[in-house]
C-alpha cells in the first residue's frame, strides 16, 4: 500500500493527491457559523422581512418587561452594519413581517392597548410607513408568507386560541379574502414559500411542539403533509435558498433537501435563541435576534455560508 501510495505521488505530484476527492461516503465538514454585526437593541419577537437584498426588523420585544417596541432597523449584508430607519407607527411584539410589492408589510401582533389587526406597510424610498387594510380579525404569534405578488397570512393566536385561519392580501386592491384554513389549528410555527407553494413547519399545538410539515398549493387551494422534520420545532426562524429550506430554532438547525427528500441536522448557533428570524441573502444564511434559553433577549446576528 505504502509503495501504492507513493508511486501515486510520484506520478501526480503532492498537490495533486491533495486535489483528489475524498472517498465515497466521506463529506466535507459543514461551515460554522460566524458573528455579523449585532443589532443595535436586543430584541425577540420581531416582524421581520428581506426587501431588495437588505435585512428588516421590525417592533419586537424586550424580553424581561414584555414591553412590545416601535424600533425598526435594517441590516445590509454587503457592509455588514446596521441603519434605523422610520419606526412603527404603533409599538408592536409578535407581528409577522414579509416583503410584497416593494413594501415591507407588518401585520398583527400585540400592543400595549391588546391585540390587533393593523397592517402598516413601509416605503423604504420615502422612509414612510402607511396603514393598510386591517385583518379580518386580530392575530399573534403566526406567520406571513409572501408568494406570486400576495401575502398570506396563516394561524397564529386569536385571544390566546390557536388558529386554521389563512387570508390572502392582494396589494392592488388592498383587500383580504379567506382561503383554504389550515389542516389543524397551530401557532409558532415557521412558513416559507418554496418550490411554488407555502410550507408551514413545526409550531405548537397545546403543550406540543411539533415536526409537522404541511405544504399548500395555492393553484388548487390544496392542503397536504409535506416530510416530518426529525426534531420537533417551535419559534423558529425559516428561509429558503435554492432546493433548501434552512430552519432554526435554539440548538437545532435542520435542512430540507429537495432533491433527497429528508432533513438533515446542520450546525448549531453559538448563542442559542428562539422567537428569532432566518433569511438567506446571496448564498448565506443569517439569524437575527430572539430570547436565549436564559430567557433574555439577544442582538446576536450569526452567519454562515450554505452554497458553494
Amino acid at each position: 500500500m505504502r509503495l501504492a501510495v507513493a508511486a501515486l505521488v510520484a506520478a501526480l505530484g503532492l498537490g495533486a493527491l491533495l486535489a483528489l476527492p475524498a472517498p465515497s461516503g466521506e463529506r466535507d465538514e459543514p461551515a460554522p457559523w460566524s458573528r455579523a454585526a449585532s443589532m443595535p437593541q436586543r430584541r425577540s419577537y420581531i416582524a421581520g422581512a428581506e426587501l431588495g437584498g437588505l435585512l428588516y426588523a421590525a417592533g419586537g420585544m424586550v424580553g424581561e418587561t414584555g414591553r412590545p417596541l416601535a424600533t425598526v432597523t435594517r441590516y445590509d449584508p454587503a457592509s455588514d452594519s446596521w441603519q434605523t430607519v422610520r419606526p412603527l407607527p404603533q409599538a408592536t411584539r409578535a407581528a409577522a413581517g414579509a416583503a410584497v410589492a416593494d413594501r415591507v408589510f407588518v401585520v398583527g401582533g400585540t400592543t400595549a392597548a391588546g391585540n390587533t389587526a393593523a397592517v402598516w406597510a413601509y416605503d423604504p424610498a420615502r422612509d414612510r410607513w402607511s396603514p393598510r387594510a386591517p385583518l379580518p380579525e386580530p392575530r399573534y404569534n403566526h406567520s406571513a408568507v409572501a408568494l406570486d405578488g400576495r401575502l398570506y397570512v396563516l394561524g397564529g393566536l386569536a385571544d390566546r386560541r390557536p388558529s386554521r385561519d389563512v387570508f390572502v392580501y392582494s396589494p392592488g386592491e388592498n383587500r383580504w379574502r379567506r382561503t383554504s384554513p389550515l389542516p389543524r389549528a397551530l401557532h409558532a410555527f415557521g412558513a416559507v414559500a418554496f418550490a411554488g407553494e407555502l410550507w408551514v413547519l413545526g409550531g405548537r399545538r397545546g403543550e406540543r411542539v411539533l415536526r409537522t410539515v404541511f405544504t399548500f398549493d395555492p393553484e388548487t387551494g390544496d392542503w397536504r403533509h409535506g416530510p416530518a422534520m426529525a426534531r420537533p420545532m417551535e419559534l423558529l426562524g425559516a428561509d429558503t435558498s435554492g432546493d433548501e429550506i434552512h430552519a432554526v430554532w435554539e440548538s437545532t438547525y435542520q435542512i430540507y433537501n429537495a432533491s433527497t427528500g429528508a432533513w438533515r441536522d446542520g450546525p448549531s448557533l453559538a448563542t442559542t435563541r428562539h422567537a428569532l428570524e432566518a433569511f438567506a441573502v446571496d448564498g448565506v444564511l443569517y439569524t437575527i435576534g430572539g430570547c436565549t434559553t436564559a430567557l433574555r433577549d439577544s442582538p446576536a446576528v450569526e452567519r454562515r455560508p450554505i452554497e458553494a
